[in-house]
């Protein structure tokens, strides 16, 4: 049976409750700046989210086996799974990668509450198992990489082409940051990666159903934070490989002088069993936000098609 969107973020939303009003009580116990703090409020009266916001993090999307059953590390935990991971970012053979490592830009600490993964519903941490059509799906997808890796542009991927790395996005090697922008009725939601803007009306209007690249988006303010539910996505452009009839639920809300609870909850039947809900931190930053000049002196799509022109002729030649 699946389970209901609405009831996870409920169950999500006490558990987060309990950890903020723990934080709150406690500074509130000790004198701290943040016994006296309040969400900052535009001159129209919404939350104020404004700024660039940092969501690096070291603490992986699923969680690992070895965690199995538990939802937090110890602080010794903590210290060993960094201490190896920062070790394993460094190593070329351990991670590969097709960047020098001084350039990524990896989480280097887990999250504040030391969890074993983002994933925070369903409760093993991991995301929910494909359903029958999505495994046929990525058997076709496979097959059709394999048969045709390069006939043209289009048949590589979406991040090879400069086209997207999906909406919205999770942590990852570099550029993660979001700006957010606001006025009474639209907020502005600007990613790093790939420089996208994705324009959130918020005055109820009804969806055009046009597919897009990133969805078709809508926000609403419930209490104090920000709803953006997307749907209508491009085919082979819905989150994590979901598909165009994805919908993507995102809530904002500040908890702190320096932080956004961010969560995403992804629903799908066509793709997996149930929803799933990730949740991480955005974390104010005073650092500036970058173009992302994805095709500016990148020759790589180039040289993969003009090696695979090459790679047939050799076959061809063989042949004859």
């Amino acid at each position: 049976m699946r389970r209901s969107a609405p009831a996870l973020g409920v169950r999500i939303v006490a558990a987060w409750s309990v950890c903020v009003l723990s934080a709150s009580g406690a500074a509130a116990q000790t004198g701290g700046a943040d016994a006296e703090w309040q969400i900052p409020r535009t001159a129209w009266g919404a939350p104020d989210l404004q700024g660039v916001w940092d969501y690096r993090t070291m603490t992986p999307l699923e969680r690992p086996r070895e965690f199995a059953g538990k939802a937090v590390m110890s602080e010794e935990e903590a210290a060993v799974f960094t201490a190896r991971t920062l070790e394993e970012q460094a190593d070329y053979d351990r991670a590969p990668s097709v960047h020098a490592k001084w350039w990524l830009d990896y989480g280097k600490e887990l999250t504040e509450d030391r969890r074993t993964s983002l994933i925070v519903d369903p409760p093993d941490g991991r995301v929910p198992a494909l359903t029958d059509d999505a495994r046929r799906r990525n058997a076709e997808r496979s097959a059709r990489r394999r048969a045709h890796p390069a006939d043209g542009a289009d048949y590589r991927g979406n991040t090879e082409r400069c086209l997207s790395f999906g909406t919205p996005r999770l942590p990852g090697a570099y550029n993660n940051n979001y700006q957010i922008l606001q006025t009474p009725d639209h907020v502005v939601i600007l990613s790093e990666m790939i420089h996208d803007a994705r324009i959130v009306p918020l005055d109820g209007r009804p969806r055009a159903g046009i597919p897009q690249w990133h969805g078709e988006a809508r926000g609403r303010w419930d209490g104090d934070t920000l709803v953006v539910e997307s749907t209508h996505y491009r085919d082979g452009a819905g989150f994590r490989g979901s598909t165009g009839a994805v919908r993507v639920t995102e809530r904002f809300t500040r908890v702190g002088p320096d932080t956004v609870r961010y969560e995403i909850t992804a629903d799908d039947p066509s793709t997996w069993v149930s929803p799933w809900t990730v949740m991480f931190p955005l974390k104010k930053t005073d650092h500036a936000m970058y173009e992302y000049a994805c095709h500016e002196g990148n020759y790589g799509l180039a040289n993969i098609l003009r090696n695979a022109r090459l790679e047939e002729a050799a076959t061809r030649a063989a042949t004859q």
